[in-house]
């Protein structure tokens, strides 16, 4: 059984002897069943720890949270390499509570679109009820902009407040708005990597960067070295995903069998879990084309 917790897995990232700069683990999205086996199988190949995220825009997609849910934890506890299942940027506490009672290692209350206050007491509550079931909380402090047209670049964290919110939640990981974007489709973000490392100073807790799709390996590694410890990519590889697809399509437009274009997608997503966690952990990046992902199985033939 390889699942693990988040406090354990984001507190191996932090910098050390062997590593002054730390590294960061990677948090990848589930958005179907073959997602969830390219990431287990992504970071086998790597050999590194991964963090599978289902996100609240997941569990609507599927109609629920637990049939998605419970084939993500028996991956997790079936891979060989540490794994932790999460639920990312829930705003209802009631998905929550059923993420705690399905056996979820940590949870996100995404509290940023209520003032500071109601976010503060709402949050914390999210923590009392978590904490007591040995399962750890992430939250968001700064709006992180570019979903359904809240694209703003301009919005940062104060460190001031983030130490204040910190330690009246008692949460065990803080997402913070440094300069990144979701559901970008260009890696063109800059961070605020003078910000990062005062929050970084500043927090107790492990920081968090969301929508990193948009923000380029390059920064990212600098991201790492300022102080983040979790990267959430989720838009990257879903266009990977999709772009493998639709080649397969084009070149062979005859096929009916979905397993014969989602197996080769599948295995182009997992390679991509597998370069993009070589990046995280400031090793040299692997090449997508070259990466073994020998977990997967080939496409079935017919039945």
């Amino acid at each position: 059984m390889s699942k693990t917790s988040l406090r354990e897995l984001l507190t191996a990232a932090a910098p050390s002897n062997t590593n002054s700069h730390g590294s960061a683990v990677g948090a990848f999205n589930v958005v179907h069943l073959e997602s969830a086996e390219a990431i287990a199988a992504g970071a086998e190949a790597a050999g590194r720890p991964v963090i599978m995220q289902i996100s609240e825009n997941c569990v609507k997609y599927h109609g629920g949270l637990a049939p998605i849910a419970r084939a993500t934890l028996a991956i997790a506890e079936t891979a060989v390499v540490p794994v932790a299942v999460h639920l990312d940027h829930a705003t209802d506490p009631a998905l929550i509570d059923e993420a705690i009672d399905l056996g979820f290692d940590s949870v996100m209350f995404d509290g940023a679109h209520l003032d500071y206050e109601l976010n503060c007491s709402t949050t914390a509550e999210v923590v009392r009820r978590a904490h007591a079931r040995g399962i750890d909380v992430e939250a968001e402090l700064g709006e992180i902009g570019g979903k359904d047209g809240a694209h703003a670049p301009g919005v940062r964290t104060d460190p001031g407040e983030a130490a204040r919110f910190v330690s009246a939640t008692g949460v065990d990981a803080l997402a913070v708005a440094v300069g990144s974007s979701h559901a970008m489709v260009e890696r063109t973000s800059r961070l605020d990597l003078d910000l990062i490392a005062r929050l970084a100073e500043a927090l107790p807790v492990p920081l968090v960067l969301h929508g990193s799709s948009g923000v380029a390996d390059s920064e990212i590694r600098r991201g790492i070295r300022a102080g983040m410890r979790k990267i959430n990519i989720s838009t990257h590889l879903v266009k990977v995903f999709t772009a493998s697809v639709r080649d397969t399509l084009t070149a062979s437009p005859e096929l009916v069998d979905s397993r014969k274009y989602l197996g080769p997608a599948r295995e182009a997503f997992a390679a991509e879990v597998t370069r993009l966690i070589g990046v995280l952990s400031s090793e040299t990046a692997l090449s997508p084309e070259k990466t073994p992902v020998s977990a997967l199985a080939k496409p079935a033939g017919d039945d």
